[in-house]
C-alpha cells in the first residue's frame, strides 16, 4: 500500500535521503552462532535457514522494516519474507523469497519446498506483495563483511555473510547489513542487529 511520507515516522527521511546519489548504509557486525549451530547439526537443519528464520523473527520487531521505498513512493507492506541465493541445476545461481511465519517448522518446510522449487526450474522465486530482505551467504570463504552494488533500483535491506569462524568453543559469523537510509535509521538497524543475536542466541526447535 501506498503511504503519504508525511504520515510516517520516516517523513524527514524520505525528504533527505530518497533522491540522495547513494542512500545505502552498511553496518557490519560479528554475531555468535554457536547455538543455531549445535541446533542445526542435533536436529538435522539446515545453518542458513536457520539464519532466514531468526532474521525475518528480528525484523518483524521493528517497524520501519515494513516501509520500503519503491521508486519515488513509500510503500507499506503486511508480511515479510527472506530472500536466498540458490545454486541451480544448470550452474547458475537464483534468488528465492521464502515468507516469513513465526512458526518455524512451517517456515522449514517453505525453505525446503521453495529452494528445491528453484534450483529445479532455474527461475527466481519473487513474492512482490511482501517486503523482502535479501541474503546472500558465500558459504565457502571467511569474510569480514560487504558492500552491496546500490541500483537505485532494489532499495532492500540486505546481509551478507560468509563462512563461520570456530574458535575454541565459539562459533562467530561476520556480516553486513545494508539498508536505505530512507525506511530507517542508524539506531533502528543497529536494534535490528542486537534482535538478531538474541534470536539465534534462544533459538528452540520442537
Amino acid at each position: 500500500m501506498i503511504v503519504n511520507p508525511e504520515e510516517t515516522s520516516r517523513a524527514y527521511a524520505y525528504k533527505m535521503w530518497l533522491n540522495a546519489p547513494n542512500p545505502m548504509v552498511t553496518i557490519f557486525k560479528k554475531l555468535d552462532v554457536s547455538h543455531i549451530l549445535r541446533l542445526s547439526r542435533k536436529k538435522d537443519l539446515k545453518f542458513n535457514m536457520l539464519m532466514c528464520w531468526c532474521i525475518g523473527k528480528a525484523a518483524s520487531k521493528i517497524p520501519e522494516f515494513f516501509t520500503l521505498p519503491v521508486g519515488k513512493s513509500l510503500i507499506r507492506y503486511d508480511e515479510l519474507a527472506v530472500s536466498t541465493v540458490i545454486d541451480n541445476k544448470e550452474g547458475g545461481i537464483n534468488s528465492c523469497d521464502v515468507p516469513f511465519t513465526e512458526n518455524i517448522r512451517d517456515f522449514n518446510d517453505d525453505y525446503l519446498q521453495l529452494t528445491q522449487q528453484t534450483a529445479r526450474s532455474c527461475m527466481n522465486h519473487d513474492l512482490e506483495q511482501s517486503m523482502v530482505i535479501g541474503t546472500s551467504a558465500l558459504v565457502r570463504t571467511e569474510i569480514d563483511g560487504a558492500v552491496g552494488m546500490y541500483s537505485g533500483i532494489y532499495n532492500n535491506p540486505f546481509l551478507i555473510w560468509g563462512k563461520y569462524r570456530k574458535r575454541f568453543l565459539r562459533t562467530t559469523l561476520s556480516l553486513s547489513f545494508q539498508f536505505h537510509h530512507t525506511q530507517m535509521d542508524g539506531a533502528h538497524a543497529a536494534e535490528f542487529l542486537q534482535q538478531l543475536q538474541d534470536e539465534i542466541s534462544r533459538m528452540i526447535f520442537h
